[in-house]
């Protein structure tokens, strides 16, 4: 009953650590564009800094797993996931020109910022995942 799924744990265990690995360096490059801290903002309980976040990290992990599901393969799950981080990356830029002050408005807590920013990337995360073939 269970050998399906013990047979395929090396291959879960590969994928998993592979996607983890590279959702900590989207999040590494993600932290580093931004110039606000948003872990330390985190820390202090800024909401707005919590919800953009953790929208482009939703964003971007969407992406990951459609590339697994639709391909099983490492090498074409890491180039969907630079083609993933570009584009998570894209949305900030553009979010910043829709909203130049987002960049002081998510400091200052102001939730309606970290909302459209998290919107923004959930969508184009989505978008990206479903035009993975």
């Amino acid at each position: 009953m269970f050998d399906p799924v013990i047979n395929s744990l090396p291959a879960f265990a590969g994928f998993f650590a592979t996607a983890v690995v590279l959702l900590a360096v989207f999040a590494a490059l993600y932290l580093f564009a931004t110039p606000y801290s948003e872990v330390k903002l985190i820390r202090e309980g800024n909401t707005a800094a919590a919800i953009s976040l953790a929208g482009a990290l939703l964003g971007y992990a969407l992406p990951i797993a459609v590339a697994v599901v639709v391909s099983h393969d490492f090498y074409v799950m890491i180039g969907w996931g630079v083609v993933a981080c570009v584009v998570q990356l894209l949305v900030y830029v553009a979010a910043r020109l829709a909203l130049p002050q987002i960049n002081l408005a998510i400091p200052q807590g102001k939730v309606a910022s970290g909302i459209f920013l998290a919107a923004l990337s959930v969508v184009a995360g989505i978008l990206n995942a479903g035009c993975i073939a």
